[in-house]
């Protein structure tokens, strides 16, 4: 497949496509589920996502104040805008137990029309960010 490609068709703010830049994935960790559902449910209720997808646990191995830890997880996938960034790190930061959560966004660089639409439709604007 080639770079830039996914399923076929690169979804751009051409003909067809979206403007990509306008959507993220933020990731986050925690060590309980009931954690990770709360985030979520949060996140979901006051719009600032569309859906935050839970997969764990995970096994998750870094080095923390020195030394190298080992710890289950349930990792957070949240479908957002890139304008609610701010407000979706508030708000998990309020709700998280870690003392340095991780809170890492990624943009969405391709995505079907469909889904996209959906998830523009699901994210309330202005998000407060």
């Amino acid at each position: 497949m080639a770079a830039g490609k996914a399923g076929g068709e690169v979804r751009r703010s051409s003909v067809e496509g979206q403007v990509v830049e306008e959507f993220i994935q933020v990731m986050t960790a925690t060590d309980k589920r009931e954690e990770a559902e709360r985030i979520a449910r949060s996140l979901v209720e006051t719009r600032l996502a569309a859906c935050v997808q839970i997969v764990g646990p995970v096994t998750s191995i870094y080095r923390w104040k020195g030394a190298v830890e080992t710890a289950e997880e349930w990792l957070c996938l949240v479908k957002s805008r890139s304008e609610c960034y701010g407000a979706i790190e508030r708000a998990i930061r309020a709700l998280h137990s870690y003392e340095t959560p991780e809170i890492l966004a990624l943009p969405v660089t391709a995505g079907s029309r469909d889904y996209l639409d959906w998830l523009r439709g699901e994210v309330a604007a202005p998000c407060g960010g």
